[in-house]
């Protein structure tokens, strides 16, 4: 199979001061994070929905809709500059995963997450990557929280400490799904031991 770079990394969450620290908001800190690592400059693109940097031959983006419209801007982007499905990859919030795992997979179902969702709907496929950075259920977290309610929350402190080393395991794996070697990336990121 022909190596593939990745063209677009997006990073979901909902736009505002008062979300910005809710577990939703997991897939925009990876996308924040990087662009403060490689020294890269965001900022809002009308056009395309969304906060958006340029890092070489790759974009960054963070939809400025809520999560339920998160397709208007990545398939905003990925038309303009033609990016394919298998080009782009979403950080976004996994709460199948326990705070401090991360996992890279191509393609899949949406598990009820309404960002996965609507990109899938826009770009008529589920076969993008995902970069699903574990946040946990508030049921094995044992909470009486919705899920609803457990997602649009800060995380508990030692829960925020282990979803940001979880970040920064995936931002080491991003240079060679950059390259189009994602078979080593996800080597690299799933056999670390958490």
């Amino acid at each position: 199979m022909p190596a593939t770079p990745i063209k677009l990394l997006v990073g979901l969450g909902n736009p505002g001061a008062q979300y910005a620290a809710t577990r939703h908001n997991a897939g925009f800190w990876m996308v924040e994070r990087y662009a403060e690592t490689q020294r890269i400059g965001l900022r809002g693109e009308r056009d395309f929905h969304g906060i958006v940097g340029k890092d070489g031959p790759r974009w960054l983006l963070m939809p400025d809709t809520f999560m339920n419209r998160s397709g208007l801007a990545v398939g905003a982007l990925a038309r303009f500059y033609k990016i394919l499905p298998d080009e782009i990859l979403v950080a976004h919030d996994e709460l199948d995963l326990d705070p401090g795992v991360v996992k890279l997979k191509l393609g899949g179902g949406h598990a009820g997450h309404n960002g996965l969702r609507d990109i899938a709907s826009v770009l008529t496929t589920p076969q993008f990557w995902r970069m699903r950075i574990g946040i946990g259920h508030p049921r094995t977290l044992e909470l009486q929280q919705q899920v609803v309610d457990f997602v649009l929350h800060p995380p508990q402190r030692d829960e925020q400490k282990a979803i940001d080393e979880s970040i920064e395991r995936g931002l080491d794996v991003l240079p060679a799904m950059f390259d189009g070697n994602t078979e080593a990336a996800m080597m690299s990121l799933h056999t670390k031991a958490c």
